[in-house]
């Protein structure tokens, strides 16, 4: 049984970064799938719900901004891929029967406690690991729009928290918003740090 992992949200300036793990059923329509960097917007929100759907089981995990702060993006997106996996395992309690082989796009793999597949572009190859790429992609999106409702003059729901020239003269003008990654730095036009 594939678990596909995978995350989204390691380059914005602010937010979480979310993750997904997807354990697709045999006959889930695999060549409707890509790369969720490669659709649409509403292709994609399309396909989260046919993922619901028909996937055999899912989780969803997030690490906050503070984490990412305290920990670093990489840990702090490892952190996520854990705790969707361990979301999905709690909320389908059969699968701990189960002899689950993970793939994690990217270079390093979560600790889980199943065996589990580091692979760079997975997100692209391989169907259960681009469901997990839309799963995460859609659900931190909406989350962002959620944000952007609390700290409208940000503009999240446009950027979703990417280093855009609105997004960092946002931060120039208003200051760091509540949900600001301070670690990573803001770059003005001239090349000077915000943050």
């Amino acid at each position: 049984m594939i678990c596909g992992i995978d995350e989204a949200g390691r380059g914005p300036l602010a937010g979480p970064v979310c993750a997904a793990a997807v354990i697709l059923k045999t006959d889930f329509n695999c060549a409707i799938l890509n790369d969720s960097k490669k659709l649409s917007a509403s292709r994609r929100e399309e396909l989260r719900q046919q993922i619901y759907k028909g996937a055999l089981a899912w989780g969803i995990g997030w690490a906050e901004h503070s984490e990412i702060d305290s920990i670093n993006i990489l840990q702090a997106s490892l952190l996520a891929m854990k705790r969707a996996f361990n979301d999905m395992m709690s909320k389908f309690n059969f699968l701990s029967d189960e002899n689950i082989n993970a793939i994690a796009d990217g270079t390093f793999v979560p600790d889980i406690g199943f065996p589990c597949t580091a692979m760079v572009k997975a997100d692209a190859q391989v169907p259960q690991v681009m469901a997990a790429s839309i799963l995460a992609k859609t659900e931190r999106d909406i989350y962002m729009r959620e944000m952007a409702k609390l700290y409208p003059q940000y503009g999240y729901e446009k950027h979703k928290g990417y280093p855009t020239k609105a997004h960092r003269e946002a931060v120039l003008k208003y200051g760091p918003s509540p949900i600001q990654r301070i670690s990573f730095k803001v770059m003005l036009n001239n090349g000077a740090a915000l943050l």
